[in-house]
């Protein structure tokens, strides 16, 4: 099964003014959705009013001090997360590839905002790509550890908040990121490619690919992760690489399609390290066969297709009449993370355009007419009183525990159709935790409706400091996470930069071999999503 979160498998085991940077042409999107319609751009199309523009600014200006602040002045590696003024900052002590990386793509964005100038830019990632260089990382795949040190650069043996021993582990997903945000500088600063290059080329993710995974179909998946020495939890010994000492595998690979993780795999296959037609291996849903996956959220509908030669379950969930291909949790970043740098829904109009758009609108329907919080956008995040959750719309996630979407914890069952009886089709639901950076990513499908959404939360709920928005807020109550961590904030500065900002991101990623690798593999499915 997927790894639940992007923090699951851890701890043991600043400016020249911008001209028409936020402009584009107005566009309105429609209420029904189709392949056709999906498919359309809000990257290249939407455009705000002057004092709409001048807010977003703001909202760019102050989420980058906020990344800022999270940065080490001397190594240039970005806290996990701060709390505390940003002139004095409390950072995490410890950050992991995905939060370097996330702070390599967002000084792209704000030197494209006219945020910073252009040499400061370069300054700050030839820094921060000149500590990656000296970094311990596994040398046979060029893989970075999990967690380092941000004030160091050393790789992490001790947690830093309660001394826990900290076994280091090389994470598939999150090397996605990084790589994925070296692929982004090499095509985006000059001064910087060669060593972006560098370091991106020479991580191979076909240490992670088994072959074997699924003995009835000709397709291989990734692991989770490795280990290069022996931890004292369960793994298991191997070498696909085929280079280098044997490494310890976790036990789960990463088995589903509507997941962050597919970064990684877009990466793998675009180089040729794994074989295209592992994209058609993982679950679109669990099959829908007798009883035997009952446990899942619901019972899918859909047909099987052939792509590649792998045999394929388009099955899809029901949720206020729409059919949506499910998350593991029901979560915006699940879904839509990974389309920040490919542009899923254009490249693939049967498949992504039409899911994307129904996956904001059941998050939108959730917040605002199935559970009434007034608010949506859920997504793992900062819990409002402390620590860290996963939230979520349960119906549209394929785990029965769920992504929640509020702090009571409340489940949605509606059954599995002659197998198991529904407990609670019809839940009453709490106090909603909506999460800002959720509605950044939703803006690439609903613009209009995620930044009414999110004025709507800074002006009612107050959720808003001088680093830009806070983590989450559960809306009943008013109860605000006052904590900034670096990946949510590097996601509302990759969504501003793509929606507002000509499509920064992903015209620095999708090209190349990204583009002609990928696009025509996405572009044959027909996922089984719709409207009822």
């Amino acid at each position: 099964m997927t790894l639940l979160t992007r923090r699951s498998l851890l701890i043991g085991g600043a400016a020249v003014a911008a001209t028409g940077a936020l402009g584009g042409t107005a566009h309105a999107f429609p209420s029904t959705v189709n392949a056709a319609t999906a498919n359309r751009s809000a990257a290249s199309s939407f455009a705000l009013p002057a004092p709409s523009r001048r807010m977003v600014r703001r909202w760019a200006r102050d989420t980058w001090a906020s990344l800022v602040a999270m940065t080490d002045p001397h190594t240039g590696l970005t806290a996990d997360n701060i709390d505390g003024p940003l002139g004095a900052p409390n950072r995490s002590g410890y950050t992991s590839p995905t939060n370097i990386g996330g702070y390599l793509w967002s000084a792209i964005v704000a030197r494209d905002l006219g945020l910073i100038s252009r040499s400061e830019c370069s300054g700050r990632l030839d820094q921060t790509l000149g500590t990656l260089s000296t970094m311990r990382h596994h040398t046979p795949s060029g893989m970075f550890y999990n967690w380092y040190d941000e004030a160091t650069g050393e790789v992490l043996t001790t947690w830093p908040t309660d001394g826990n021993t900290v076994h280091p582990f090389l994470s598939s997903v999150d090397n996605g990121w990084l790589a994925a945000a070296l692929m982004v500088v090499q095509n985006a600063d000059r001064s910087n490619a060669r060593l972006a290059q560098q370091l991106s080329d020479r991580m191979n993710f076909a240490a992670y690919y088994n072959p074997t995974v699924r003995p009835d179909l000709p397709v291989g998946l990734l692991r989770g992760g490795f280990w290069d020495t022996k931890p004292p939890n369960e793994a298991v010994e191997g070498n696909y690489l085929g280079a280098g000492p044997n490494v310890w595998y976790t036990l789960n690979h990463y088995d589903t399609t509507i997941s962050e993780t597919r970064i990684a795999s877009y990466i793998a296959i675009a180089r040729g390290q794994v074989p295209a037609n592992h994209y058609f291996g993982t679950w679109r849903t669990f099959p829908d066969v007798a009883c035997d996956w009952q446990w899942q959220e619901q019972r899918p509908i859909g047909t099987t297709r052939n792509y590649l030669g792998v045999d394929v379950f388009e099955g899809a969930y029901t949720y206020r009449g729409m059919r949506i291909v499910p998350g593991w949790g029901g979560s915006m970043f699940e879904a839509l993370m990974p389309a920040m740098f490919v542009p899923e829904a254009r490249w693939a109009p049967r498949s992504w355009g039409i899911n994307q758009k129904l996956t904001v609108r059941a998050h939108r329907e959730h917040g605002l007419d199935d559970a009434k919080y007034g608010f949506w956008g859920f997504s793992p995040a900062s819990q409002p009183g402390g620590g860290y959750r996963e939230y979520g719309v349960d119906a549209i996630g394929l785990n029965p525990d769920g992504y929640l979407s509020d702090v009571e914890g409340t489940k949605y069952d509606a059954g599995y159709d002659g197998c198991r009886p529904a407990t609670n089709p019809t839940p009453a639901y709490g106090d909603g935790v909506v999460t800002p950076h959720a509605l950044f990513l939703a803006m690439h499908q609903e613009p209009r409706e995620a930044y009414d959404n999110l004025v709507k939360l800074d002006r009612e709920l107050g959720v808003y400091g001088e680093g830009g928005f806070f983590d989450s807020v559960a809306v009943k109550s008013g109860t605000i996470a006052k904590r900034y961590l670096s990946l949510d904030q590097a996601m509302v500065m990759g969504s501003i930069g793509n929606v507002f900002g000509g499509g920064v991101i992903r015209n620095a990623f999708a090209t190349g071999e990204v583009r002609r690798t990928i696009k025509p593999l996405i572009a044959m499915e027909q996922f089984g999503s719709g409207l009822v």
